[in-house]
């Protein structure tokens, strides 16, 4: 590949991974200067079923697919991404706007071994995600539509605060999700 195409496949990557409205040319006035151009963080996750990832966290947490773009196996170990692997990335939004949440799910070819997670604190880096929801009950009948187990007693009322609960279960992979909200109904 050469620079020609490296450096306009790093502009598209720029664009589909931030999109247009992720750049704050022109910044209000009674908005305080920030040295970040979106106020929330994406976050990438590899897996090893983009198709079964992407129906977990859609049908069942409550998703958006919203496109996705690719990185060519050239560029993606230019910029130490991947050792010469492309990527093929699924993006999923929560929330809607330029603050939405993004999850960027991909699957490599020969891509990584699962790590340890029998518990949040089994291997250091990322351990989980947090969604919260507005009702339980129906996240609960998602849980239960799609044959997702909750872990151990979940939901389970907050100490302290027994009105809201807390959900755990586990992507495909075995990737902790927890799910933040109302205590359900008796």
């Amino acid at each position: 590949m050469n620079s020609n195409n490296i450096f306009l496949s790093s502009i598209a990557l720029v664009v589909c991974a931030f999109g247009l409205s992720g750049f704050n040319v022109a910044q209000d006035e009674t908005e305080k200067e920030s040295a970040f151009s979106k106020p929330t963080i994406d976050i990438g996750c590899v897996v090893s079923d983009i198709e079964a990832s992407v129906k977990f966290y859609t049908e069942v947490i409550g998703f958006e697919a919203s496109g996705g773009f690719q990185v060519d196996a050239q560029y993606a170990k230019e910029v130490g991404l991947t050792n010469e692997k492309a990527l093929d990335v699924k993006v999923l939004t929560l929330g809607e706007g330029p603050g939405a949440t993004q999850l960027k799910l991909m699957q490599v070819d020969g891509g990584g071994a699962k790590s340890a997670n029998d518990h949040i604190n089994t291997t250091l880096g990322f351990s989980y995600i947090t969604v919260f929801v507005n009702s339980t009950d129906d996240a609960i009948e998602r849980l239960k539509a799609a044959n997702v187990e909750t872990v151990e007693n979940s939901p389970l009322g907050l100490p302290g605060n027994e009105k809201v609960a807390l959900t755990v279960v586990r992507d495909p992979d075995g990737n902790f999700v927890e799910l933040v909200g109302p205590a359900p109904a008796k």
